[in-house]
């Protein structure tokens, strides 16, 4: 095995060039959030989506779609709102009364990356026609289903503050999420460079394509084949359940948690760790690639009871405790 190990490292190694290249363009426009660029590569590197919650300015929405212009393939942006129908999003059959014959006439979700921007604005019918989408991979109108063309990612943004007008997303779409990051205020010194380089009435955001299609394609096999040893996986399988059944490592937070990760948080949280591990330049997990991908993994899975929102305890804190407390290989 530890050949194998060496060699998939040195793969890595040979596609670290290409991933410094992509990080390297999009800081070309997007000054700090090395934490947000870094889990959309490793959400592309595991096929799957990323919900992003932020106030407003953070420049979520422009960090999508740099990285959407740095790859190759095709983008469209969605703005979410509250007259949103799903024929919007998806599709929808036209009848033609000459032929007397239905068209299917695709919708924007016949995308590569989609930005569902401001996805809470939108009901809760519109939000679930994703659900498919997100899952399956594919798309179904009136009787006939759609394959969606690979790679396809939902980059998903929502404003925490302003509630007025907002629905907030069904339980069983959130957890379609891989990750739900948080974005945060940059630092003063990042906030300098902002200001110098988007304060004008055109900022110069040109983008180079970078990643094609089989390139993607290509590192996700890789990230397949990061080594993860049998002791990291138990700690992967300890982590989730703790989240239910935390009194079984020492933990006094049953009370706290109404429901705990799925099984799709387990696979998820491999994933992630295998991908984070290709970002690092390395051929196997090590126990901090979890606990780095942890956090952004299981902070919307972890659903807290009313006891904890009385002490105001949030999922972030249960989960900090959990990995505080299991024990690391």
């Amino acid at each position: 095995m530890t050949v194998d190990v060496k060699q998939i490292t040195e793969r890595v190694e040979d596609e670290a060039a290409l991933l410094a290249r992509l990080r390297q363009e999009i800081a070309r426009v997007i000054v700090g959030q090395g934490q947000m660029i870094d889990r959309l590569l490793l959400a592309l590197l595991s096929n799957n989506h990323v919900l992003i919650e932020g106030v407003p300015g953070l420049a979520k929405t422009l960090t999508v779609t740099t990285l959407a212009k740095s790859v190759q393939v095709a983008f469209q942006r969605i703005q979410f709102t509250p007259d949103l129908l799903p024929a919007d999003l998806l599709g929808t059959l036209i009848y033609n009364p000459k032929t007397g014959d239905f068209t299917t006439k695709k919708g924007p979700i016949f995308s590569n990356i989609i930005l569902a921007d401001e996805i809470n604005r939108a009901p809760a019918k519109v939000q679930s026609a994703l659900l498919e989408a997100m899952q399956e991979r594919q798309v179904t109108i009136g009787d006939e289903s759609f394959r969606l063309e690979e790679p396809f990612m939902v980059l998903a943004t929502q404003n925490p503050i302003e509630q007025e007008g907002t629905y907030p997303l069904p339980e069983a779409q959130v957890d379609r999420f891989m990750l739900k990051l948080k974005v945060t205020y940059p630092s003063k010194a990042e906030e300098h460079q902002i200001l110098k380089r988007m304060a004008r009435s055109s900022p110069q955001l040109d983008i180079e394509p970078v990643l094609t299609p089989p390139d993607i394609i290509r590192l996700r096999a890789l990230a397949d084949e990061i080594y993860m040893d049998e002791k990291i996986a138990e700690y992967i399988l300890n982590i989730v359940e703790a989240t239910r059944h935390p009194a079984n490592y020492g933990l006094d937070i049953g009370d706290l948690i109404r429901y705990g990760g799925s099984p799709r948080a387990t696979i998820f949280l491999a994933m992630a760790a295998k991908a984070q591990a290709l970002l690092e330049g390395r051929g196997y997990v090590t126990p901090q690639d979890v606990k780095s991908v942890g956090m952004d993994v299981l902070r919307h899975r972890v659903i807290v009871s009313y006891e904890a929102e009385a002490e105001e305890q949030t999922s972030e804190d249960l989960v900090q405790k959990i990995f505080d407390t299991v024990e690391v290989p």
